[in-house]
């Protein structure tokens, strides 16, 4: 089945993307963000959106484009340290946030799209992410308007676990290296941490890749996601791959 679609513009409008839809979006800092989707997504105008992310990007690139606009309702995500625009818009009250520990928002995912709807976990336990207490929302004077719940404790042989209800999403919105005109994917390297999980646990996945080729051109040994969990794929052109933060080492003396 050919899956192929014209540009991410077409891709949203055959998905029926639409205000207050949830969405994934893969990448790891500013490694394998679906650039093009995320810049169409801005020009739909959709809002109320809850986005799962490991981050927010920065405040002119990524999912901080959709902040400027004030196009997302919550962030669902682990880090968001290079965003003063997130910052800003969370302690303000304009954004509500749900920080979860890296490893657990990872398979949260995974069990998403496997069909399992919790799991334990001894990540968070003795913290607020089991206790509850954790700032969501604030209201505009800095005092906290949403705080997360407590979450049910379990004893396994004598260890203490947390249990961590997984994630599904409307739409997933992932980038590949490599993809086929049947929706089989080839991540490279870091992108390879959420694209293939998020493209699981979306209900509708949209895959935008740098280099299309016609089936039956990758190598099956290299495909990462097969084509059953895809439904539209498109090739994107002029991708800016920036870097999130640089480090300059200092001078040898």
């Amino acid at each position: 089945m050919d899956k192929v679609v014209k540009d991410a513009a077409e891709a949203l409008a055959k998905a029926g993307v639409r205000d207050g839809a949830t969405i994934m979006m893969s990448g790891f800092g500013l490694c394998g963000i679906p650039e093009k989707l995320i810049a169409a997504t801005k020009a739909l105008g959709v809002k109320d959106l809850t986005i799962m992310s490991n981050n927010a990007g920065v405040d002119d690139f990524g999912i901080g484009l959709l902040l400027q606009s004030r196009q997302v309702k919550r962030m669902i995500s682990t880090y968001v340290g290079e965003n003063d625009l997130f910052e800003s818009q969370f302690l303000g009250g304009e954004l509500e946030v749900e920080l979860t520990p890296q490893g657990t928002f990872a398979e949260k995912i995974r069990a998403g799209g496997a069909g399992i709807p919790a799991f334990f976990t001894p990540t968070g336990y003795g913290t607020q992410i089991s206790e509850g207490g954790l700032p969501i929302r604030y209201n505009k004077d800095g005092t906290v308007d949403l705080a997360s719940a407590k979450k049910e404790v379990r004893e396994f042989k004598g260890k203490m676990y947390v249990m961590e209800e997984s994630l599904t999403a409307d739409f997933a919105f992932v980038k590949a290296a490599r993809g086929d005109r049947s929706g089989n994917l080839v991540f490279n390297a870091t992108a390879r941490n959420f694209g293939p999980v998020m493209a699981m646990a979306g209900q509708t996945t949209i895959a935008e890749v740098e280099e299309l080729v016609s089936v039956g051109e990758l190598d099956p040994e290299a495909i990462v996601t097969p084509s059953i969990y895809v439904d539209h794929i498109f090739q994107g052109t002029d991708y800016e791959k920036r870097i999130e933060q640089r480090t300059t080492r200092p001078k040898s003396s």
